[in-house]
């Protein structure tokens, strides 16, 4: 199947080749629009280890057409302390299982995996690889797209999806106003290792570290996807020796977080992050632009959510501009705002959590970080936290999905 159209009126310019920007393309591909991706580097690749997707995106992939098999089983997610003491079993809600037909709510699969799925549904002639893109002009019913070497093109609306330091936000919108959260993220990915339990992870503290996993498939095996939080901060060193500084780390941790760095390759499978953030954001549209996912909300590993949430704005965005005519700018106005009110607060509410939660796991000197674990620990302050802060609103904005319900 190949797309080349290219109509007044239908025309969806694309800057960026991540997940954003191909869940965006699906969508508005579906919606009979025409589209155009134009991602700077050769191909359009996946970077990154493993990600953890919920059921409203695995459903939204699977509108897309997307066999959910890639995705292996679901996850019964506990919160633990370092020693193993369970702090919090995350609930299922039966309303959004029955619905969806997806059990569960987290699951566990390689970046790239999922990324090569979501690829194959891209008819030819949608992906433009090796252009730059430059700046944008603004018509009056139209945006003039500038790339390295001079090369123009015309589009009616423009979507950013190039990431954290999107030219495209930045021209739209200013500065992002960048910041180091003071975390580090160690993530890898491993084989299956025997004796651990089916459908089972735990994301697990002590006073100043994370240490979790998760169960995933690779290429139709088993495996499984681990990482560690550390605090950090702008310019702080990097270890000669990594497999050294995680194993130190996990060293007297409860089994099984100690026996994942025995079996992980550190040369493919561990990927350093360091952790930025920018200020919330109250609308991520302007005239004839419009962006998705780290172009205005780059988002804390505490999210658990960064790439899921990037596929949840394109599939939005396309809804809300469902049947219009793109050189009308009042009625791309009202969809965008439509996007707006649909993606904005919610976003930046599991944006701000995660970077709280940041906060107070790695910032926080270590006699008040007793006491935080104490009543962690101790008291069901934790389960009422997460229910509140993290579960309630995702779970409500899948019920409202009621146009991809199996039931």
């Amino acid at each position: 199947m190949t797309s080349n159209q290219w109509r007044p009126g239908k025309r969806v310019a694309i800057v960026g080749g991540g997940p954003g920007a191909i869940s965006t393309a699906l969508a508005f591909l579906r919606k009979d629009f025409d589209v155009r991706i134009y991602e700077r580097q050769p191909e359009c690749k996946a970077i990154g280890g493993a990600v953890l997707l919920s059921s409203p995106v695995l459903a939204i992939l699977r509108s897309y057409g997307m066999d959910l098999d890639v995705v292996g089983e679901h996850t019964v997610t506990y919160f633990k302390n370092k020693s193993g003491l369970e702090r919090v079993k995350l609930p299922f809600n039966p309303r959004v299982e029955k619905h969806m037909g997806i059990k569960g709510w987290h699951y566990g699969v390689l970046r790239s995996s999922v990324f090569k799925k979501m690829l194959e549904l891209v008819p030819d002639g949608v992906i433009h690889a090796g252009h730059e893109f430059v700046s944008y002009r603004e018509l009056d019913d139209s945006v003039e797209l500038e790339f390295q070497g001079g090369k123009t093109v015309t589009t009616d609306i423009l979507v950013g999806a190039d990431g954290i330091r999107s030219k495209v936000s930045a021209q739209a919108f200013g500065d992002p106003g960048l910041f180091h959260t003071g975390i580090r993220l160690w993530l890898a990915w491993c084989d299956q290792i025997p004796d651990i339990p089916p459908n089972y992870g735990y994301v697990s503290h002590d006073w100043q570290y994370q240490a979790s996993f998760f169960p995933m498939v690779h290429d139709g095996k088993p495996g499984f996807e681990w990482w560690i939080v550390e605090p950090s901060w702008e310019g702080k060193p990097v270890p000669k020796d990594v497999r050294s500084h995680v194993t130190n780390i996990l060293k007297d941790w409860a089994q099984p977080m100690p026996r994942f760095p025995e079996v992980t390759d550190f040369d493919s499978q561990v990927y350093r992050w360091e952790i930025y953030n920018r200020p919330s954001m109250k609308e991520w549209s302007k005239g004839r632009i419009v962006c998705v996912g780290d172009a205005v909300h780059p988002v804390s590993p505490y999210a658990a959510y960064g790439m899921g949430m990037a596929i949840e704005d394109g599939y939005h965005l396309a809804k809300q501009l469902d049947g219009i005519d793109l050189r009308d700018i009042k009625a791309v106005s009202a969809g965008f705002d439509l996007y707006n009110k649909q993606r904005v607060d919610f976003v930046n509410h599991n944006m701000e959590f995660a970077r709280f939660l940041g906060r107070m796991f790695h910032s926080v000197p270590r006699p008040l970080a007793w006491i935080r674990d104490a009543i962690f620990d101790y008291t069901p302050f934790m389960s009422s936290f997460m229910r509140k802060g993290y579960l309630e609103k995702s779970e409500k904005e899948t019920i409202d999905l009621k146009e991809l319900y199996v039931d």
